[in-house]
């Protein structure tokens, strides 16, 4: 549902506002400075449809179920599910370039962007890729469409050659194998689809297969149609990348693997072993997609079954068609931060609807916090983490969202819920807050008739009470707060805040009383008067305690706060959502990411800036799953 949330307030206030939900089933929480809008995006189910053969037989649906086996059964993606680590690859040479984690890159991440002009118009063409290579990019991708912009890729090189610009030029190729022929005598990196270089049938009629050797028979075809361009590209040096995209898988793949993560998997494999029959290596993957959980599911099991087959090629990361401004950024974060957070990707693009050279700062943002992500200091609060084993509630080949139940309280006959099961706007609340009673409803998201606030789609699950403010709070603040609970928002106070009070007496009836620790909840004699309890957690605790907190039924929910100058909050979190799913535990889990004006800085100590934020927040928050 989307939603708009503001608070004006100081760089140190706390707002808790949702991330989008990778699929966990619960809210992923952060608490950004002020002037920060908050969205709620709709949660995204696993996409990939089931495979379903109708033949005579049943080899084609055991052949295909058998792949699908085998890739449930992988556990390795990444160098270490628990010490960050990039995953070693080697050197893809592209003109200066070179892509990958040996010697020759020192494992930096290049930078790539894709121009927007005619690539027939060479002027414009030239302009925009000096635009770009000034902003930062290490490659510039051009379309190339047919023979005519082929021809003309030339002049461009020529161009660009003259002017001593070396930017290395990438060509994108749809359909037209003999434009990718051509192209390759003057641009150094090649981009070929493996949904439509040679399969590209564009059919709404359904394709059977009677048997594994019809869908091989065809692979004949496509080796035909391929191997001259790999053979140029081995002999001219040239970089390839075998690109898979969702939305253009061929008819001949989807009718075999269905429109799934494996189906983009096996495609560009298809084509990467055709290059290795001819001993061509210089070439690297990407497994795009517009949904990050699919292009995050892609990825990690391209990388699953490249440890499995020992294959050490470079990863290029992507979200197709991202989108603009906010929105653009914030699902380029999730997925390629996603990736990072577990040392996968060697060279990102951040596909933005923009002029192209406006991609660079937001992707050299996630290429340093992808840096950041892998240091040695996030190393040694990765082992700081108790240890666990989380490849049976984590499994490579899927994402799937945990089955959760909301909480739900009743106010004057009326059943409310403290959370939403698509994920949670919890707005952290002072004392301050309270002195314009109107202002305060709008700040979240109430709408309102005759000064009264009600709730509509944009309106704040939840808030929280930040501690000492409850105290604070005189009669016509405690009206205000009243009137929230009526309107069907829930209020979540800390135990400490309760002490004093008569605990029949809570502030309003929709509280959710929140415990500091696991230990303090098991402890407690029992909840005040009705009122459901949270606790805090911070991902350190010992087994013993976290698997009798996750037995309980009682628990209204988790809110996950992880100490970051001490422990991996990406591997804290995970250890909890591994015991919370082993013990088969409903509980909705929030992840509260809190930021001052140093842990939100930009890389580089530059000045913080909105846009920059909002892809550190949705990196640290997407890559939790």
């Amino acid at each position: 549902r989307p939603r708009t949330t503001t608070m004006a307030a100081s760089w140190s206030r706390t707002m808790i506002i949702p991330l989008t939900v990778l699929a966990l089933g619960e809210a992923l929480q952060f608490a950004p400075p002020a002037g920060v809008a908050s969205s709620r995006a709709a949660t995204t189910p696993l996409v990939g449809r089931a495979t379903v053969v109708e033949t005579a037989d049943t080899t084609t649906a055991a052949s295909t179920a058998s792949s699908h086996e085998h890739s449930m059964s992988l556990t390795q993606y990444c160098e270490s599910r628990y010490v960050p680590a990039r995953r070693p690859t080697r050197g893809v040479h592209a003109g200066p370039v070179t892509i990958g984690t040996d010697a020759a890159t020192m494992n930096r991440i290049a930078l790539q962007t894709m121009s927007t002009t005619d690539t027939r118009d060479v002027e414009a063409s030239v302009a925009q890729i000096l635009r770009c290579r000034d902003a930062g990019a290490d490659l510039v991708r051009l379309t190339v469409q047919g023979l005519n912009e082929a021809k003309k890729a030339a002049e461009i090189r020529k161009t660009l050659d003259a002017m001593g610009a070396d930017v290395p030029l990438v060509a994108d190729i749809h359909f037209h194998p003999k434009a990718a022929l051509l192209v390759a005598d003057a641009f150094e990196k090649i981009r070929v689809n493996p949904g439509n270089f040679a399969d590209g049938r564009k059919t709404f009629e359904e394709i059977d297969y009677d048997s594994p050797e019809e869908f091989e028979a065809e692979r004949a075809y496509i080796e035909e149609l391929f191997t001259p361009l790999v053979l140029k590209c081995k002999e001219l040096g040239r970089a390839m990348r075998i690109g898979t995209n969702h939305g253009s898988l061929s008819a001949r793949i989807m009718s075999f693997y269905g429109d799934s993560p494996l189906g983009m998997v096996e495609s560009a494999l298809e084509f990467a072993n055709i290059c290795r029959k001819h001993d061509y290596h210089n070439f690297v993957f990407s497994m795009k997609a517009s949904n990050p959980v699919v292009m995050v599911q892609a990825y990690r099991l391209l990388a699953a079954r490249m440890y499995d087959l020992g294959w050490d090629y470079p990863l290029h990361l992507g979200v197709t068609e991202a989108g603009e401004g906010e929105d653009g950024r914030m699902k380029s974060a999730i997925g390629i931060g996603a990736l990072l957070a577990d040392g996968l990707g060697d060279t990102i693009r951040v596909s933005l609807t923009e002029d192209p050279e406006f991609e660079l700062e937001p992707c050299k943002t996630l290429a340093d916090i992808g840096a950041e992500m892998v240091s040695d200091a996030s190393r040694v609060r990765a082992s700081a983490v108790p240890a666990f084993d989380d490849t049976t509630t984590r499994p490579v080949a899927e994402l799937r969202k945990r089955d959760v139940e909301i909480p739900k309280s009743v106010n004057d006959g009326e059943t409310v819920s403290a959370l939403h099961r698509d994920g949670s706007v919890v707005t952290a609340l002072g004392a301050s807050d309270f002195a314009d009673e109107q202002a305060l409803y709008r700040a979240l998201g109430c709408q309102t008739a005759v000064g009264m606030p009600f709730r509509d789609v944009a309106t704040s699950d939840s808030v929280y009470l930040k501690p000492g403010t409850l105290a604070a709070l005189g009669k016509p603040q405690l009206r205000t707060l009243s009137r929230l609970s009526q309107a069907g928002l829930g209020v979540v106070v800390d135990r400490a805040d309760l002490s004093g009070r008569d605990d029949d007496h809570l502030p309003v009836p929709t509280t959710v009383v929140l415990e500091p620790s696991a230990a303090a909840f098991l402890d407690a004699a029992g909840a005040a008067a009705d009122a459901p309890r949270a606790v805090t957690l911070r991902g350190d605790e010992a087994d013993d305690e976290l698997e009798a907190l996750f037995s309980r039924d009682d628990v209204a929910f988790v809110v996950v706060d992880v100490p970051t100058a001490d422990l991996s909050r990406l591997h804290a979190s995970r250890r909890l959502l591994h015991l919370a799913k082993a013990a088969t535990s409903s509980v909705p889990v929030l992840h509260k990411l809190s930021y001052d004006a140093q842990s939100a800085k930009a890389p580089g100590n530059k000045p913080l800036r909105k846009d920059l934020f909002i892809l550190r927040l949705r990196g640290d928050g997407g890559s939790l799953p």
